[in-house]
């Protein structure tokens, strides 16, 4: 059990008003930063552009949108003296760098809709030019392979790219004062320093909140043992489905009792991004804020867990040619 004292503060348990169905825990930087608030000029010159993304994108002239979502696992820049420093590591623990959390943002301009999708971290696939492995490590031959994989593999266009990392999502947090979620037993993950000890509200700071949205070993105090979460990384996308929305929720109470605050969290959020040179983000806030109102709708793609040259993977389901078609815009949205 991790021996550090928890960096939570304990709340009363409320029901918070939802936001209708948003999903997981980078997504909501991207919906902070461009949906709910509207940047500036000047905020979204301090926005990273991709360069080598440059002529790999879809245009987006037709009657959808499709935003590929990316938190990078990258250590650079990682500080040792940050108190979670041995749960992240350092360059010599994970060099380079792969998509921690890949999901896409699905605009629907005909239906006025908005869905998101997450890619499970282990699904098998061809990546070009590389052969075929865990989708994650496409990003680590560059945010182009991964676009191509992506598009290719998938099937699905892309029509804008926008990326965070480890360090960024703790500035949102932080912006944020913490982000409130219940927990119904003792909690824990030993790996990435994941330590709720006792049931009830807590706000987490930016350290527990990363290790929540990272857990893949997350265990719980039940009947006077640890239980495991067997789903690993689809468990992991679920519990970031309920930190994404608790952290909507609050920005939206935040900048809606206190005007003054949407400058703050749009500062923050914007300044972490690294995007494709063709997004504009001013323009992108007012295209996606009435759709943030109305909420996201959530799919899961249908997933299988397999065995391939000794890994433990995830291939696509029977049903996924549903899902990845209507995020393709080829089809209609897939039944739940």
């Amino acid at each position: 059990m991790a021996t550090n004292t928890p960096s939570v503060r304990r709340r009363r348990r409320t029901i918070a008003p939802r936001v209708n169905t948003i999903t997981v825990a980078l997504a909501f930087i991207v919906l902070t930063a461009v949906g709910l608030l509207v940047a500036t000029k000047q905020q979204e010159s301090n926005v990273e552009r991709v360069g080598e993304l440059n002529g790999m994108l879809a245009d987006t002239s037709g009657p959808f949108v499709n935003y590929l979502l990316v938190g990078s696992d990258t250590r650079e820049g990682i500080d040792p003296n940050s108190p979670d420093y041995s749960g992240i590591g350092n360059t010599n623990d994970a060099g380079g760098q792969r998509s921690d959390t890949l999901m896409i943002l699905h605009v629907d301009n005909e239906r006025g809709t908005a869905s998101i999708m997450s890619i499970p971290r282990d699904l098998w696939v061809d990546i070009p030019g590389h052969g075929k492995n865990r989708i994650n490590t496409a990003y680590q031959y560059g945010a182009d392979v991964l676009v191509t994989t992506v598009q290719q593999s998938l099937g699905v266009p892309l029509n804008h790219y926008v990326e965070v990392n480890f360090n960024s999502f703790k500035s949102i947090v932080s912006a944020l004062g913490g982000v409130d979620l219940c927990f119904d037993f003792p909690t824990r993950d030993v790996h990435v320093g994941l330590n709720v000890p006792q049931p009830g509200c807590y706000t987490l700071d930016p350290i527990q909140s990363l290790a929540y949205a990272r857990s893949r070993y997350y265990e719980t105090f039940q009947n006077g043992e640890w239980v495991v979460d067997g789903r690993a990384d689809l468990g992991r996308i679920a519990r970031q489905q309920a930190f994404m929305q608790a952290a909507i929720n609050k920005a939206i109470e935040q900048t809606t009792s206190n005007p003054l605050r949407t400058s703050e969290l749009v500062n923050a959020a914007v300044s972490s991004l690294r995007v494709d040179p063709g997004t504009n983000l001013v323009e992108t806030a007012e295209y996606l804020k009435p759709l943030a109102g109305n909420g996201v709708t959530r799919y899961s793609l249908p997933v299988m867990p397999e065995t391939i040259d000794g890994k433990d993977v995830l291939v696509l389901g029977a049903d996924s040619p549903n899902y990845l078609g209507y995020f393709a815009g080829v089809v209609g949205p897939p039944t739940q």
